[in-house]
């Protein structure tokens, strides 16, 4: 994101925010030698101190030069851009973790035998003012700023709530940020800062349009959670559209979402998510379109816009955001045209979807 993306995207999210002198062009980009993105998601920090703004920004810390994220936000709730380049705010993230961030799926335990990735390279840092010592508490108005800002990124990308983490997620030197206790959120009461329940309240603001007040909101309503994907990999042939029939079921507490079915939710409902895909024998530079297609039972009703997924050595992972309110008697498909002259293989297919059903 450039400075002028920044702005659009937390100004169309109701973010309250202001500019750090300088912040557009401030990054460890020309010290370290290393090219700020491409970017795969979001990690969250608290600060573990008070009044941080100028150490975020300026000052660092003693082992740790500045920026040390690109954002702060202090309990008033209004945001601090403070950098737009490389920030030294994530340090190594367990490649277990990374890899799934990427792919939008459920977030292993973090393992250092799995390797590391340099997060700084990879992953957007907001500092949350908190003292960390589960006693001190985040203000109704930092909470919802912090919503909205993760939300921006994510709308901006086109990325699910899956891409946003917690440093103690990521990390493999046994950090704890972010957490706490959380003076309130839209209609709910003070409750205990978790990861998992930070991405819900993400995921809900994705499912409405970015002007979202959750205040207005007549009751908090949790979504079902489904996670499905293939049991073994398909071929797809050239030419013809074909529906991916997900096969395996990791997570699904409502049970309307299907396996051994093409229908991955049924409304009325509203929904949020992505599915990732993984081809192998797709030619570099060749296509394979995406796209989500309306059903009444077997009968074909309305399809939505197409995404593209280009052929690239070694492989090919692409992953596509699914978002979409839903009519009731429909049925929702997600369907695959190989555009390529040769048999294309899906080795994965994993959807990962928030619904609120209507």
């Amino acid at each position: 994101m450039k400075p002028a993306a920044w702005r659009a995207a937390l100004r169309a999210e109701g973010v309250r925010f202001v500019e750090y002198g300088g912040w557009t062009t401030r990054g460890r980009d020309a010290a370290t030698g290393k090219t700020f993105g491409p970017v795969h998601a979001v990690l969250n920090h608290h600060t573990a101190g008070r009044d941080s703004l100028a150490a975020v920004a300026v000052n660092g810390l003693p082992d740790l030069p500045p920026p040390l994220a690109h954002a702060y936000l202090p309990k008033s709730g209004v945001l601090t851009l403070v950098a737009d380049g490389r920030a030294n705010h994530a340090g190594l993230a367990a490649k277990n973790v990374f890899d799934a961030l990427v792919a939008e799926r459920d977030l292993p335990r973090q393992s250092a035998g799995s390797g590391t990735v340099d997060g700084n390279d990879a992953l957007y840092g907001i500092e949350v003012e908190n003292l960390g010592d589960n006693v001190d508490t985040y203000t109704a108005e930092q909470y919802d700023t912090w919503v909205r800002f993760n939300a921006a990124i994510c709308r901006h990308h086109g990325w699910s709530a899956a891409s946003v983490a917690g440093h103690l997620e990521t990390s493999v030197e046994g950090k704890v940020d972010p957490r706490g206790p959380v003076a309130g959120y839209g209609n709910r009461g003070r409750f205990t800062f978790t990861m998992d329940r930070f991405r819900a309240d993400v995921a809900e603001r994705l499912a409405h349009p970015a002007s979202w007040d959750p205040t207005h909101e007549e009751d908090d309503d949790m979504p079902e959670y489904a996670n499905l994907g293939l049991a073994k990999p398909f071929t797809l042939k050239p030419g013809a559209w074909d529906s991916i029939e997900f096969t395996q079921e990791w997570n699904d507490t409502a049970g309307d979402h299907g396996t051994n079915g093409s229908v991955f939710v049924r409304g009325a409902a509203r929904f949020t998510g992505s599915v990732s895909l993984t081809f192998s024998g797709l030619p570099v530079g060749h296509v394979v379109q995406v796209r989500m297609s309306e059903y009444d039972g077997d009968e074909h009703k309305a399809d939505h816009p197409v995404h593209e997924v280009l052929g690239t050595e070694g492989g090919t992972f692409q992953v596509v955001p699914l978002t979409k309110r839903l009519a009731a008697g429909r049925g929702m498909r997600v369907r695959l045209l190989n555009q390529s002259d040769a048999p294309v293989t899906v080795e994965s297919a994993v959807l990962t979807a928030l619904v609120w059903k209507e």
